[in-house]
């Protein structure tokens, strides 16, 4: 695999986190987890339950040593989350994330969540029902 960096990207690799001064191709030979800088959610902006999933999931990514940790928080969080809501396209979403995750396809766990922020957004600013809303902010003080 091929990945293209600008200068002063960060790569986060089985845990280690790289950056080069210069553009750069850096060029994985055999298996290795990584996820680009971009894609990384700081532990300040997991404000919301679904923002809590993504970093728990990215946790696991980032971290192989302590994946298994990082997969039982995801296990509360999910259940949690299931619970409160009964939002038909966050649920969707949450089946294919599970399925995701099921076969450590954990990249493409975190593309289906950044597509449920906006929804999960709409939710707690009311624009869905005050329940909701409100069993999502229980969560995410819980969560957090």
């Amino acid at each position: 695999m091929r990945i293209h960096l600008r200068a002063g990207e960060k790569v986060f690799l089985n845990g280690a986190v790289i950056s080069f001064d210069q553009k750069t191709t850096l060029n994985l030979l055999n298996d290795v987890r990584f996820l680009l800088g971009s894609y990384v959610l700081q532990v300040e902006e997991t404000t919301t339950p679904l923002r809590q999933l993504y970093f728990t999931i990215q946790d696991a990514l980032i971290s192989p040593i302590g994946d298994a940790a990082s997969l039982c928080q995801y296990t509360t969080i999910m259940g949690l989350i299931r619970r409160a809501i009964s939002n038909i396209d966050i649920h969707e979403g949450l089946d294919l994330i599970e399925d995701q995750v099921s076969r450590k396809r954990y990249f493409d766990a975190l593309k289906t969540l950044r597509k449920l922020f906006a929804i999960e957004e709409s939710i707690l600013n009311g624009e869905q029902g005050c329940t909701e809303r409100d069993r999502l902010e229980e969560i995410a003080n819980v969560a957090a």
